[in-house]
């Protein structure tokens, strides 16, 4: 019991010195400006992205459509039509006529 109560005092000295100390750090938090605080953009940088975005979309419309093409590495390696056939069974004796055993 007496250990108990040395623990504990020790406990609370240890929060009474260890308090004061953490409340100052977290008080002094920076103030972080999220907002851009630069002008926007002009009419002319407007009608340049403008301009270039419509040049990528259309530079997108002349890729080929590749979904006539297989996508399977291993398509040339494989038979078109693979048979469906079971795995054969694997053939054993254990036990029975006619078998014997030699140790």
């Amino acid at each position: 019991m007496k250990l108990w109560g040395v623990l504990a005092a020790a406990a609370a000295v240890t929060l009474a010195i260890a308090g004061p100390a953490v409340r100052p750090a977290q008080a002094q938090t920076p103030h972080v400006n999220l907002l851009s605080d630069t002008p926007s953009k002009t009419q002319e940088e407007k009608d340049a992205d403008a301009a270039r975005d419509k040049a990528y979309r259309d530079s997108l419309r002349k890729i080929p459509d590749s979904q006539a093409v297989s996508n399977d590495p291993w398509g040339s390696v494989r038979a078109a039509e693979t048979p469906a056939k079971p795995a054969p069974k694997a053939k054993t004796k254990v036990g029975g006529a006619g078998t014997t055993r030699t140790n």
